[in-house]
């Protein structure tokens, strides 16, 4: 049941998650792993990086209102307990500042890898300004 919900979920995507999915798969941001709509708990994250215990969720203007903040936060406390740091993004920042989007993931999967190594950054870096150009 659940397998059936993550891909309906899957295949119902956003444009944001669209965007983001395509810089994030096939271990494009420092070689890790993520997964789409991954089921933690009683909860589908939007992309989940087991490896370090990081979920991304893209949040839509539904976000704003305060039963919704509610839940978010409750949601974030789940994580949490779950072993997951949440990294929350608005939709219109992938679709307008994709590049700022793609630096804050990556600085927040660096602060969660500290034993990073320099020829691994170096790869990634080369990436990122092999892809802007």
């Amino acid at each position: 049941m659940r397998v059936d919900r993550a891909r309906q979920l899957r295949h119902g995507h956003t444009d944001a998650e669209a965007l983001l999915w395509r810089h994030l798969r096939n271990r494009q941001m420092l070689g890790l792993k993520f997964r789409r709509q991954h089921p933690i708990g009683l909860y589908f994250a939007d992309f989940a990086c087991i490896e370090l215990g990081l979920v991304i969720e893209l949040d839509g203007g539904q976000h704003n209102d305060d039963t919704a903040a509610l839940h978010d936060r409750q949601r974030e406390l789940f994580m949490r307990e779950a072993g997951f740091i949440t990294l929350r993004i608005w939709n219109h920042e992938v679709l307008t500042q994709t590049d700022a989007v793609l630096a804050k993931i990556f600085q927040t999967l660096q602060t969660l890898t500290p034993t990073l190594s320099r020829q691994r950054e170096r790869e990634e870096r080369n990436s990122f300004e092999e892809r802007d150009s």
